[in-house]
């Protein structure tokens, strides 16, 4: 057994507290290292995050395209006057088929499950709710590329279908109580439109009507992007307005084409654009097949807003600016 060498005061005070003999066991192994705050191990830091990142995504989504929403709120008040005759225009409208089919029915009193106050009630509500959805997304992108400024919107750290979409529903906002509502209540008051079916078709008419400003805004937003390519899409605008009105059921319920063309339209998103919510106001879509009708309506939805961002990255490589 050796003897233990112990050092003096002073070099023991240079060790430390921790100083040991030569006689000492061996010394404990090393500390493992401390992880390092934030570091991510089987990315529970990471899933931890992402609700932080999803909420401040969102919240920063919503600040930009709601000023896009006020901007196209705002700008429609300078048109405020072509509202007041808007109201005389959808009045006319409505009067005219007032007498068209007041004339059919004089010789039946039902067509295809529709008496005479349930097709007056279809139109006069079909041309309501198309003062909300129209948009004229389409000609302000033409518009544009006409005049040479659609490098401005390039050139904004925004996504172009959203900003588009986003100034065509502050605009619609505006519709709605300059023009929608003052129309229904003169309507109402002069024609026995019938009320809606209930309060539960009545909100689902709501929702229907909301998402049929989307398809309508997505539908638009594809054309408009036709117009970088083609340059002038003024006689594609004119074919698309009359068959969109066709085809959407707001001329004619759907339901009085034959057969084959019913089939078709059933493919399609248009009849969800204005026949859809107005079967849904008179209460002739019931139970399960109204939330199948609201699902399959937010599908097309997005559906159509992908189409749109598809054909814009087509169109936006090549892009040649006019005007100045």
């Amino acid at each position: 057994m050796r003897d233990t060498v112990i050092p003096p005061p002073s070099l023991r005070r240079g060790l430390g507290d921790g100083w040991r003999t030569r006689s000492s066991q061996n010394p404990p192994p090393p500390t493992p290292p401390q992880p390092r705050r934030g570091a991510n191990f089987g990315h529970s830091g990471r899933d931890a995050r992402a609700p932080q990142r999803w909420r401040l995504a969102l919240e920063r989504f919503w600040r930009v395209y709601v000023e896009f929403i006020r901007v196209g709120f705002v700008n429609t008040l300078a048109y405020r006057l072509r509202y007041y005759t808007g109201i005389v225009t959808y009045f006319i409208y409505v009067t005219v088929y007032y007498f068209i089919w007041k004339a059919i029915y004089e010789h039946s009193s039902t067509i295809e499950g529709f008496d005479f106050s349930h097709i007056l009630t279809y139109i006069a509500v079909g041309w309501i709710i198309r003062s909300f959805y129209f948009n004229n997304v389409d000609q302000d992108m033409a518009n544009q590329v006409i005049e040479g400024k659609l490098a401005m919107d390039l050139i904004k750290p925004v996504n172009i279908q959203c900003m588009y979409v986003a100034q065509a529903f502050g605009e619609s906002l505006f519709r709605a109580g300059m023009l929608s509502l003052p129309t229904a209540l003169a309507l109402m008051l002069i024609y026995p439109l019938r009320r809606p079916a209930s309060l539960h078709h009545f909100l689902a008419f709501l929702a229907s009507v909301l998402l049929s400003f989307f398809i309508v805004a997505a539908i638009n937003f594809a054309v408009g992007t036709l117009a970088v390519r083609l340059k002038s899409i003024l006689g594609l605008l004119r074919a698309k307005y009359f068959l969109l009105e066709l085809f959407s059921g707001l001329l004619l319920p759907i339901s009085f084409f034959p057969g084959v063309f019913q089939k078709i339209f059933k493919l399609l998103p248009f009849q969800y654009i204005s026949y859809i919510p107005v079967l849904l106001y008179l209460g002739k879509i019931n139970g399960g097949a109204i939330v199948g009708s609201l699902a399959l309506q937010l599908v097309w939805v997005v559906v159509l807003f992908l189409i749109g961002d598809a054909m814009w990255k087509v169109s936006s490589r090549k892009i040649t600016i006019q005007g100045g």
